[in-house]
C-alpha cells in the first residue's frame, strides 16, 4: 500500500501563495534540494492539481537538457520523466505518457492508486487538491517547509473550519536559511 505524501512550502501565517498566486517568497537552495531529493528518491508516482501540474509540466520534462541545468534540475527532471503522474482535473484530458487525469469520484480513484503496490505517491504544492485529499482523509504524511515570512494574506494551506486535524510531529529539520521542515 502506497502512502500519499504532501510536500508544500508555507509561510509562518499559513499561506502557500500570495493573493495572486505569488511564490517569490519561497526560499530554495541546494541544501533544501538535497533534502527533498530523499523524498523523491522514495517515490515512484506523483499527484498534482491542475494548476501545479501545468506549471511542472511546462518546465520539468526538458529541464535537464538546458545548458545551465543544475544538478537538482537534472535529477528532478529525470525523476519527473520516470514516475507515473496523476492529475486531479475536470478540464484536462490530453493523452500524455505516464500521465492519468482524474475526475469524478476522487476518493475511490486515489484510494485505488494508493492500494497499488509501489513506493510513495508524492504531491508537491497543489493546495486546492491537497485540501480535497485531506478532507477525504487520503493524506498519510505532510512535509511542511515553513518559510520565515509573514504574508498577511494569500492562498491558505488549510481552510476547512469544520474539520480540525490533529497531527503528530515525526521529525523536524532547520535549514541554514531559516526554513524549517515539519514532517
Amino acid at each position: 500500500m502506497r502512502k500519499l505524501i504532501v510536500s508544500v512550502h508555507i509561510s509562518l501565517d499559513g499561506f502557500v501563495a500570495g493573493p495572486n498566486g505569488e511564490m517569490d517568497w519561497i526560499h530554495v537552495d541546494d541544501e533544501l534540494f538535497d533534502y527533498i531529493s530523499k523524498l523523491t528518491s522514495q517515490s515512484d508516482a506523483a499527484i498534482y492539481g491542475r494548476v501545479t501540474y501545468q506549471m511542472m509540466d511546462a518546465y520539468w520534462p526538458t529541464a535537464a537538457d538546458q545548458p545551465e541545468a543544475s544538478n537538482h534540475d537534472i535529477e528532478h527532471s529525470e525523476w519527473y520523466n520516470r514516475v507515473e503522474k496523476y492529475v486531479l482535473s475536470v478540464t484536462l484530458t490530453d493523452q500524455k505518457p505516464k500521465t492519468t487525469f482524474l475526475s469524478g469520484d476522487i476518493a475511490e480513484k486515489v484510494g485505488s492508486i494508493k492500494a497499488q503496490s509501489g513506493e510513495k505517491l508524492l504531491m508537491f504544492g497543489s493546495p486546492t487538491a491537497a485540501q480535497t485529499l485531506m478532507r477525504l482523509n487520503l493524506v498519510d504524511e505532510l512535509w511542511l517547509f515553513v518559510n520565515p515570512v509573514l504574508l498577511g494574506r494569500g492562498i491558505p494551506f488549510y481552510k476547512d473550519p469544520s474539520q480540525t486535524k490533529r497531527l503528530h510531529l515525526i521529525e523536524s529539520h532547520v535549514f541554514s536559511s531559516g526554513v524549517t521542515e515539519l514532517h
